[in-house]
This record gives structure tokens, sequence and C-alpha cells, in this order.
């Protein structure tokens, strides 16, 4: 079959505007519930004949979308992507953040390039898919709490995971200027609560100075950023090509004249997939262990109190996988590999699916005031959405 026209394109870009104005009227801050979305969602896909699996949170007020059009007994593929925003109370803004505004060949509004363009493509894409005889599935996968730690994507991933056949490929839809992207880094993110003893500064030998011992701490963080910097290991398609770790927010203190007896820092591991970051982070935190004790040996109760504030995994190369090799004549030039997030990496290790990132818009517009994405990133994107449904390998 052949491949959609132009006017039949442009039929289509008309209709993802559309949905896009829906989409991003709808605000899905992470703090917020996305039920409503999800339910407009769900009762499009199902007026189309679409197969749905709703997966709530415990509070219900959270909710991930599973649609499959085509059978359940061919492994088929994924689109996925998430329907929160980051909140939008920066300064700044010129358009209304919860209304779409088109303007130059831009369309302006909150999460339109992160990454409620890609959503409004794939509604837009699913009257084709209602009107085509699949013989291999598309799941189209909505999740919740991207923004903050990937925490919906995982119990899509174990769904998807237990079906009779599974999914033999990912798309997930990140801005990446439709480039295809093979790789991402994984990301662990931690609190850490030093407390110590306080008292008169002029006192100060006597006490547990917490945030002396932060710094310690600090320069344990420093030393180790510096290892994965000078000895890898490396992937030379990541824009920085090693692992990072690095310190993000401290506080502490309350007066010029008063031992500090708290501190709180928070700090990241970005790792690449060759890395084990769960066993470098036991190796950091054994570390801190002896400073710790050299604590402890001053006073009793103080130390480090450790809060995992959130992890997604590192997604691998897919390239060498059956699903990549069905689709590889369709996909747009090759864009590297990144250190934002995304949830290709839970899918592929929750899941054991493996994955890939191509989306419209640019990484660059997305968590700013007057986030865009081009009207031209949109076309490209239900062109690439398109020729799966009417290229051969969807076809049979």
């Amino acid at each position: 079959m052949k491949r959609p026209e132009l006017s039949a394109i442009q039929r289509l870009v008309d209709e993802a505007k559309d949905h896009l104005a829906t989409l991003i009227a709808y605000d899905t801050v992470s703090k917020n519930s996305n039920r409503e979305l999800i339910d407009h969602m769900a009762s499009y896909f199902e007026t189309l004949g679409g197969a749905l699996t709703i997966i709530p949170d415990k509070t219900g007020q959270k909710v991930n979308l599973v649609a499959r059009f085509g059978p359940e007994d061919r492994p088929g593929i994924v689109l996925s992507g998430h329907t929160d925003v980051v909140p939008a109370d920066e300064d700044g803004w010129v358009t209304p953040p919860f209304e779409m505004v088109e303007r130059d060949g831009r369309l302006y509004g909150r999460g339109s390039c992160d990454m409620k363009g890609f959503v409004a493509c794939v509604l837009a894409l699913a009257n084709s898919l209602a009107a085509t005889q699949l013989t291999e599935p598309l799941y189209l996968c909505f999740s919740y709490d991207e923004e903050v730690g990937c925490l919906g994507a995982p119990s899509i991933a174990r769904h998807l995971a237990a079906l009779p056949v599974p999914p033999h490929l990912a798309i997930i839809g990140e801005p990446s200027e439709m480039k295809l992207i093979t790789g991402q880094k994984g990301k662990i993110a931690m609190r850490v609560v030093v407390k110590g003893t306080s008292g008169h500064s002029s006192f100060s030998p006597l006490h547990v100075n917490a945030v002396e011992y932060a710094g310690r701490l600090l320069a344990l963080i420093e030393a180790r950023a510096a290892q994965y910097a000078s000895q890898g290991p490396f992937d030379p398609e990541f824009t920085v090509s090693h692992a990072t770790l690095t310190t993000t927010k401290i506080s502490g203190g309350v007066a010029t004249n008063i031992t500090p007896d708290r501190c709180e820092l928070t700090f990241e591991l970005r790792s690449i997939g060759e890395n084990d970051p769960e066993g470098e982070l036991t190796e950091l935190l054994a570390q801190a262990a002896e400073i710790e004790t050299e604590m402890q040996e001053k006073a009793p109760g103080v130390g480090f109190e450790w809060h995992r504030l959130f992890a997604y995994p590192a997604m691998n190369d897919a390239r060498n996988s059956a699903g990549f090799r069905s689709i590889s004549h369709l996909v747009p030039n090759y864009g590297g590999k990144v250190s934002y997030g995304s949830e290709g990496g839970v899918f592929e290790k929750t899941g054991g699916i493996p994955s890939i990132i191509v989306g419209p818009g640019s990484i660059e517009q997305a968590h700013k005031p007057n986030e865009f994405v081009a009207v031209r990133q949109i076309e490209m994107c239900l062109q690439f959405l398109s020729s799966l449904v009417h290229e051969s390998v969807l076809q049979g």
C-alpha cells in the first residue's frame, strides 16, 4: 500500500491540532490527577474499536491507559507517551499555558512539546488504525507521572510483558526533532539529611557540625564524579560520554554563631547502560558510612539519613533487536543518544521490550515558558506514524 498523499497528511495535521488543543486544556501538572484526560482518550479509542486496559494507581486519581488495535496473537509495536506536564508557574509566558495558540508555524502551550504533541499525533492516527486490517498490533500506551520519576510506566510494562505475545518494540515519543534516538541515561535521585549536634559556635569542637560533615560527603561525590570522567565506562554517542554524579541542592545552618545540627543535600547519578548504578551507589554509601562512624564517636544519634527520591533505568541500544529490524527502513535520521530521561529504560528493563525514542519537537523547548512544537514537526511525526500503518511491516 502506498504511503498517504500530502493532502491526507495535511488532514491528519489539522486533526492533530484539534486533539492537541484539547489535551493542553487539561491541567495535568504532575501534582494533579490525569483521570479526566485519560477518560477522554479512553472514550475516543473505545468508539473506534480499540481494546482498552485501564491501570490506576492505589488512589485511583492517577491512571495509565493501554489501547490495542490489531490482533493480540502477534508481536507488535508500542507507541508510548506520558500525560503529565511540568508546572507552568514561571514568569515570561506570553500565551496562556493551558490554551493552545498557533502562531508563525508553532503550536504553543504547556506540554505541546513534552509530550502532548506526540500524544495528539497518536490520537489523530487512531482513525486510520480503526479502518485498517492490521496483521500486527499497535499498543497505544499513555502513562502518569513521568516527569516526577517515571512512576506510571512500570505497571504498563508489566502488563505488556504478561501478555501471551508481548510487543517486540516500544517507540517513545519524547521530543527528538523526529530523529532516531537509541540510548538514554538512567537516573537515581537521592536526598541526604545530615544530623549533627548544635550549640554556641565558640564551643564548636565539642559539636558535630552537620554542614562540615555534609562537605565531607560532597567531597566523596566529587571524587566519584571525577572517577567517572577519567575512567568511564564511556559511550561516545552521548553528548557527555560517561556517567555523572552531581549535587543539585544543599541547605543548612541557622545563624553565624550556632554550630549547625542539620544539613540537607540532594544529588543525582545519571548512568549509561554499561554502569551498575545500584552497585556504584552502594559503594558510595559504604564510603559515607565510614564518615558516619567518625561522627557517632563524638555523639550518639548523629549521622546520615538517606531518602531515595526516584529512579529510572537507562535505555540501551535496540538496533540489534528483531522489533527494530522490522521497522528499520522506516525510521528517520539517526540522532545519537541523550542524557535526558524517558520511559524507554522502563519498558526495556521492566517489560523486556527493546525501545527507541522518536518524537516531534526539540527538548530545548521543553520545561520552559512559551513551550511550543513546530507544525512541521507534527507533520513529520504523522508521516512516520502513518508509514507504520501503511507499510508491509503492519500489513503482513
